[in-house]
């Protein structure tokens, strides 16, 4: 479907990318993974022709529909959520008006060998779809069901966009990227925004999905969950391999090390030959072997092992100073803004050295009682206080509004730099990963990684003994997650941390405090634990509600057989219903193949606009059931 050849971009002598040739095909699930830098935006750009290689190609089918959630983006105003997500809805008039027009035409033509009628053709095929798929569903019904998959509550549609966070707002661009059912799907780390819930309600979507994706992710488990292919994108090239993310890191690992063991058997050989041929290069008796063996090795084809990017982010934070034995500790807190109670009750003690993860739905406090610990807002009731000899780190979540997009990334480091610090700003910014003219590049131009990056080094310009982070690895490569993590588990202070991550909260810390229904409740052990406890796989399970909960009442034993039992009918029913589907859809499907083949070589007797009716109403027929096949198929 799209075909990416010899593209490679440079600016000036420096090139970010190198011949780079792929394929995507129709309904393909690829991840585009790499450390941040590598041009994997870029590439998402150059797809979507908002940026021109400086050689090679980028192949799109004619007509082809390509929906792009960058990073950053701007935002629309002056509408409603419901209002704004709706305008998508505003193209399908220009659809009907083209397939009345199409079909007009094919009506009065008789050239049906001809390619323009085939090219006709296709293209109603391609209208049908799109406006079959809108209209399965009453406009209003689609938009409500996608942005409360997206977590919008239904009393926040009619709040103003401008009202909401960039965060919030990127939700609404994705919903109207969603709404459109465009072929091609290209997504920037689209769960950096989105809570637990709502990045489960996304990778149920996107499975099920008929478009292709080609989606930057630094979630581990959401690449596994959705992507078939992963494309590693390393030193301006790209290696391919057909398998979700972890099953690529395995193969990447197996073809490094068989590179390295054929690459250094080789090596010996080479050097035993030309050991050879230097000992006897002067002896008569040896020249013919001498001789043949220089012919061999000029013949040798050499085996190159593939350049690896070894740099990485270097974190060691200070060693902490002694703090109270009691960090923070809140009694009866009442939390939330001026008319909004976003959660009361809470009683909360954290102590010296631990290490706390806040988890739960947006919107249900986190970054509330971060803001409280913070000295950012007051509590509306109860008591909340920081304890003695705090010297305390805040990593806020909405770094992109926190930095200063005119000054460069030395400038930002610079500005706030004391004492002896001043100094070792360059040390401080190479070791994340900032060298050379990357210090004077503006804030502005800087990608979400970098900016993270930026976030956390402006952190550990003082020496804290207490760190707050709120969401600190969005749009931190995996690699870079992962040295973090271990960076904060060798931190002798004490850790709060906002995060939806459980990959990055595994073994980090050991006490969880949970946010929901308006409480704060506690939990002591690790996020392991946590969720052993609660009977729960996931954190995504957490989040579910009710539905994950069983009757206390009964004995533990009345208990596992009953939710067995229930389980087993359940699964009994999806079973037979799936089964229906199945062959319903085979019916629909079938009758469409029959014809599709008609109209593309219509007979006399045949009435295309008869045709193309009953196709689109089989079609519309076959959307809903498709869709539910596809829901039922996930839960299983």
């Amino acid at each position: 479907m799209i075909s990416l050849d010899d593209i490679t971009v440079a600016y000036g002598s420096y090139v970010l990318l190198d011949k780079v040739n792929f394929h995507i095909s129709d309904s393909e699930k690829i991840g585009l993974v790499g450390r941040n830098g590598a041009g994997k935006s870029t590439l998402l750009k150059l797809i979507c022709g908002l940026q021109s290689p400086t050689s090679g190609q980028v192949d799109l089918p004619k007509g082809i529909t390509i929906g792009y959630l960058p990073q950053i983006m701007e935002h629309h105003r002056g509408r409603s959520v419901l209002e704004e997500v709706m305008t998508v809805f505003d193209e399908m008039k220009e659809i009907e008006s083209r397939i009345a027009d199409i079909t007009d035409s094919l009506a009065l033509r008789t050239d049906y060998e001809s390619s323009e009628y085939a090219a006709l053709i296709e293209e109603l095929s391609e209208l049908n779809d799109r406006l079959a798929v809108s209209h399965s569903e009453p406009p209003e019904v689609q938009s409500r069901r996608i942005l409360a998959g997206l977590g919008f509550k239904d009393e926040e549609l009619g709040r103003p966009t401008e009202t909401f966070s960039q965060g919030w707002n990127m939700r609404i661009e994705l919903a109207k990227i969603l709404l459109r059912k465009p072929q091609v799907l290209l997504l920037d780390e689209p769960t950096n925004h989105l809570d637990i819930l709502s990045i489960e309600w996304l990778e149920a979507y996107l499975k099920a999905s008929r478009s292709a994706l080609l989606m930057v992710s630094h979630d581990r488990r959401f690449l596994d969950n959705v992507t078939t292919r992963t494309i590693e994108l390393m030193l301006g090239r790209i290696n391919d391999y057909k398998v979700p993310y972890s099953q690529y890191l395995e193969l990447r690992a197996d073809r490094l090390a068989q590179q390295n063991a054929a690459y250094e058997n080789q090596q010996r050989m080479i050097q035993k030959t030309e050991a050879f041929i230097q000992a006897f290069r002067y002896k008569p008796t040896k020249s013919n072997q001498v001789q043949s063996r220089i012919k061999a090795l000029d013949k040798l084809e050499r085996i190159e092992v593939d350049e690896t990017d070894n740099t990485s982010l270097r974190v060691k934070f200070p060693p902490a100073s002694r703090t109270g034995d009691v960090v923070f500790k809140a009694v009866d807190l009442t939390a939330g803004y001026p008319g909004k109670t976003v959660f009361s009750g809470a009683d909360i003690e954290i102590k010296r050295g631990e290490k706390v993860a806040f988890v739960g739905r947006n919107g249900e406090g986190k970054t509330t009682l971060m803001r409280i610990i913070s000295g950012e807002l007051q509590p509306l009731a109860g008591e909340a206080k920081v304890g003695h000899n705090v010297n305390l780190g805040y990593y806020a979540q909405n770094q992109e509004d926190i930095l200063d997009n005119s000054l460069t990334v030395y400038e930002t480091l610079e500005h706030i730099a004391t004492g002896e610090m001043r100094s070792r700003l360059r040390d401080l910014l190479a070791q994340f990963l900032f060298r050379g003219a990357d210090i004077d590049k503006k804030v502005s131009v800087l990608s979400g990684g970098e900016r993270a990056r930026l976030g956390m080094a402006k952190l550990m310009l003082r020496s804290h003994n207490v760190l707050a982070l709120d969401e600190p690895t969005n749009h931190m490569d995996i690699k870079s997650k992962d040295i973090l993590r271990e960076a904060l588990k060798a931190f002798d202070g004490t850790l709060m941390v906002v995060s939806h991550d459980r990959d990055f909260l595994e073994g980090l810390v050991d006490k969880v405090y949970e946010f929901g229904d308006g409480r704060v409740r506690e939990h002591l052990g690790g996020i392991s634990d946590f969720l052993e406890r609660k009977r729960l796989e996931s954190l995504q399970e957490l989040e579910r509600g009710a539905a994950a909960k069983v009757e206390v009442a009964a004995p533990k034993g009345a208990q596992d057989f009953s939710v067995m039992k229930a389980k087993s009918k359940e699964q009994k029913k999806k079973e037979s219903r799936i089964a229906w589907l199945e062959s319903e859809i085979g019916k629909l499907e079938g009758k469409m193949a029959e014809i599709e083949k008609i109209l593309s070589a219509p007979g006399e007797g045949d009435d295309i606009m008869e045709l193309t009716r009953s196709y689109l109403e089989l079609k519309r027929d076959l959307d809903p059931l498709t869709e539910e096949w596809g829901s039922l198929i996930e839960g299983m």
